[in-house]
Parts: C-alpha cells; sequence; structure tokens
C-alpha cells in the first residue's frame, strides 16, 4: 500500500466510523410504546460499537504506519539550486510553518523607513551635514531569501504529492 492510499483510506474509515456512530445515537434508545427498527436492536447497537472500536483500531495502524515511513523515508529536494535531502517528516513540517518562519525573519529586515536628510547644526558657523541611512544587512540576500522561503511550501506540496503516490508505507 502506497502512502497516498493509507492516507485516504484513513479518511474513508473515519466517515464510516462516523456514519455508525450517528446509527448508535439514533438507534440506543427508544420509549417502550415504540416498535424497535431492528429485530434485535440490542445486538445491531452493540455491533456497530464494535464495528467502531475496529475501525478506530485499524486507524491507528495506520497513522503509525504512516508516521513511520515518514520518519524513515528521505527526499530530495531542489531548493535554491541546491539539493537538500531531508526525511518526509521534516519536509512537513518546513511546509506546515518552518518555512513562512524563515521567511519572516528575513522579511523583518527593512530600513524602517528613515529617510536621508540634510541637518543643520544649531551652533554657529556649524556646517550643513548629511545624514545617511545604515543598513546591516544585504537587501540582495535579503530578496533572495524571502523568494526562496515563500516559494519553499509549493515546492514541498509538488514533491511530497509525488512521494506519497510512489513510496510504498511501512507497516508496524
Amino acid at each position: 500500500m502506497k502512502i497516498i492510499e493509507a492516507m485516504k483510506k484513513v479518511k474513508d474509515l473515519q466517515r464510516k466510523a462516523d456514519d455508525l456512530k450517528e446509527k448508535v445515537a439514533k438507534h440506543c434508545a427508544d420509549l417502550d410504546c415504540e416498535t424497535p427498527t431492528y429485530p434485535d436492536q440490542r445486538r445491531e447497537v452493540s455491533g456497530w460499537i464494535q464495528s467502531v472500536e475496529d475501525i478506530y483500531k485499524e486507524i491507528e495502524h495506520l497513522r503509525v504506519s504512516i508516521q513511520k515511513t515518514n520518519i524513515e523515508t528521505d527526499v530530495t529536494i531542489e531548493l535554491g539550486g541546491k539539493f537538500v535531502t531531508k526525511k518526509i517528516a521534516q519536509w512537513i513540517h518546513r511546509r506546515r510553518d518552518l518555512a513562512k518562519a524563515q521567511e519572516g525573519i528575513w522579511r523583518a529586515l527593512t530600513d524602517k523607513g528613515l529617510k536621508e536628510t540634510s541637518v543643520v547644526q544649531l551652533t554657529p558657523n556649524s556646517p550643513q551635514s548629511f545624514v545617511k541611512k545604515r543598513l546591516y544587512f544585504d537587501p540582495s540576500e535579503r530578496d533572495k531569501k524571502i523568494e526562496l522561503y515563500r516559494s519553499e511550501p509549493s515546492i514541498i506540496d509538488s514533491t511530497l504529492e509525488i512521494i506519497n503516490a510512489t513510496t510504498e508505507l511501512i507497516v508496524i
């Protein structure tokens, strides 16, 4: 089974469990003046509950297998002209929030709206001076890093779509 198949199976199993929970909620009790929907309604409800318990065991098994696969499988992605190899789990975290966080630190580098200006000294016979702004970073490097980190999530997405469709699940 491929990773994507396991992910889709988890989603389908969750839907089935939700459907069964609705049935349990609908048929778990009635008034004695009502006709039960099923000949042995107690057995039906009990069977649905057991089915949900079994489904959750299968979901747990699949999720842990997906995690194990994500922890153990290396994936190489080209970012900014360099090939970077990380585990699938690491790429997921980069995609989730770390690339954006790194983009944020580079976006914090600005000229703070400072204006270069001429200043006249208040003492007599003082020369007029020119105040320049100083940047403690390279704007070109900042722009490259911002673009790198901004594009990283979509690059990760497209690569992991392929990896999820082609990588066999490591079953626990």
